[in-house]
């Protein structure tokens, strides 16, 4: 992170922006001091980059996990295309990741808040145990595919099991480019889930539940 003082922040930011060739909207900063006495005038802002938010990320998911499990971890970060990657690793991995990969996706969502409100910009933000979620990606895909098979073959939307945003995500580019079929996302929270349909001509309005097109593996 870097200090820009100027007489206002409006300058402050000007001159981070020229510095760093940045827009003042890519910007990640936050206002230090500012003062607009009469006489004097004064402005600071912190500019912080990257490596500050995943820094940032970092020690918050240290704290949560060692200072309320009482577990110690090691953190490994990746960055690209705009995705900040955290792999967890402890000798607890089971039980930070949960029932379902209920306890990883909160986690992931209480790091996601917070980084979001230290820099007052979302984040896209992955945290992962022990290759969990490629795991469970390639689970959901092939649940998908199967399910876009069946629909092709009978015309029948059918309904997938709920998921977290980052595995809809995944099943909705998996089946983009499906001849004849279409994705789409219903409900809300952790009820959201994806519906497979037929776009190919007149297909029925029923629906086939996943589980009937599910093999026991992958249950």
């Amino acid at each position: 992170m870097k200090r820009y003082n100027a007489k206002t922040v409006e300058e402050a930011l000007k001159n981070a922006s020229e510095e760093l060739s940045l827009s003042v909207e890519e910007l990640l900063y936050e206002v230090e001091e500012e003062k607009k006495g009469l006489f004097t005038k004064k402005a600071i802002i912190v500019v912080y980059d990257t490596a500050d938010v995943i820094e940032y990320a970092q020690n918050y998911i240290n704290n949560i996990i060692k200072d309320g499990l009482g577990i110690d971890v090691s953190l490994k970060a990746f960055y690209r295309n705009g995705l900040i990657k955290i792999l967890i690793e402890s000798d607890r991995n089971s039980l930070l990741i949960g029932k379902n990969g209920q306890t990883l996706q909160s986690l992931n969502e209480l790091t996601k808040l917070a980084v979001s409100s230290k820099f007052k910009r979302k984040f896209r933000i992955l945290l992962d145990i022990g290759d969990y979620k490629d795991k469970k990606y390639a689970r959901v895909i092939s649940v998908a595919k199967r399910a876009a098979k069946e629909v092709s073959k009978t015309h029948i939307d059918i309904k997938l099991e709920p998921m977290t945003p980052d595995e809809r995500k995944k099943v909705h580019n998996a089946l983009s480019t499906w001849k004849n079929i279409k994705t789409e996302s219903i409900g809300d929270g952790k009820d959201r889930a994806i519906v497979v349909k037929y776009i190919g001509g007149n297909a029925p309005t029923s629906n086939i539940h996943i589980e009937e097109v599910e093999t026991k593996e992958e249950e």
